[in-house]
């Protein structure tokens, strides 16, 4: 059905010279199939990953808990929760190390079969699994041998690292959004905290073609609501912890509706310019590429047989 909850899902414990991190694969066990998003636990003073960067791939990081630096191209700057850290491809390498509390965030990035990763003290080239020279041992080991990252002084916080708090709210409605990734900070995928007080709902039901969606519910409860074309709206209740999963052309429109507390939540949606969105209720459609609504007055569901004219 697409949703998964953190506390249900596997954990990998990885831990290689400074390196040391608890991962969960949220998306794989909600169901995403062209993005994904994982948990890090980072330990205190650990470094999740290698400094790397992707050719293909953008990375969104929000901090749940902890602190910590984020590390960029040799300079480090502070991190704090609720900040967003935005990585966009083959522009710089990165990586987390944990402040005295360890660090805990998601990660949401985009998928590419094609993808290409440098680590750049390994000076080893990822193609998928293995790398350069077609070796199939993991460059962590490779990493593990070489003279411990170097950290200097915190520097200013650059306009890729941005919090909750220093992003303008926006209000649509009764929905209260801070979008982190307007179009020009990232191209490939946006992400956004959402807040919506009691009982109200947020986006109208809708369903995409292309794009796909992932939210995650941060504070408070909500209900989601899933449309299917024939048949009864079904609800599936959510707490904090909960991802839902929502892959394009599933033509079962999605909703959420906030608990008697209220629900905030992460909202992470690529951005397809083929991408077209069904709004059942109004009976209209979107062209994201041509930025135009239209509505429909008559409708048939192609399952499968051509519509012919009589």
């Amino acid at each position: 059905m697409g949703v998964a909850h953190w506390d249900e899902v596997d954990s990998n414990h990885r831990a290689k010279g400074e390196m040391d991190a608890t991962w969960q694969s949220l998306g794989n066990a909600a169901g995403t199939r062209g993005v994904g998003v994982n948990r890090v636990r980072v330990e205190p003073g650990r470094l999740p990953t290698p400094p790397h960067s992707h050719g293909a791939s953008e990375e969104l990081y929000f901090v749940l808990s902890g602190s910590g630096l984020a590390w960029q191209d040799g300079h480090v700057h502070e991190v704090r929760p609720l900040d967003c850290v935005i990585h966009r491809s083959a522009e710089m390498e990165h990586t987390f190390v944990a402040g005295p509390d360890g660090l805990e965030y998601l990660v949401f990035g985009t998928r590419h079969p094609t993808e290409l990763g440098w680590l750049p003290r390994s000076r080893a080239i990822r193609l998928g699994r293995p790398w350069i020279e077609g070796r199939d041992d993991d460059p962590w080991d490779v990493e593990a041998t070489v003279e411990p990252l170097a950290v200097g002084e915190p520097a200013p916080r650059p306009a890729n690292i941005v919090n909750v708090d220093e992003v303008e709210h926006e209000t649509v409605r009764h929905q209260t959004f801070a979008y982190f990734t307007p179009e020009e900070k990232t191209k490939l995928a946006g992400l956004a905290w959402e807040k919506l007080p009691a009982g109200h709902r947020g986006s109208v039901p809708h369903c995409h073609s292309a794009e796909e969606e992932i939210f995650v519910i941060l504070e408070g409860t909500a209900t989601l609501e899933l449309w299917p074309p024939d048949g009864d709206v079904e609800e599936t209740p959510l707490r904090p912890g909960h991802v839902v999963a929502r892959p394009p052309g599933t033509r079962v429109p999605h909703s959420f509706r906030a608990g008697p507390e209220g629900v905030t939540m992460l909202v992470y949606g690529t951005r397809d310019p083929n991408d077209m969105a069904w709004y059942p209720r109004s009976r209209k459609i979107a062209w994201r590429g041509l930025g135009v609504f239209g509505r429909i007055e008559a409708l048939d569901r192609l399952d499968g047989e051509p519509i012919e004219d009589d």
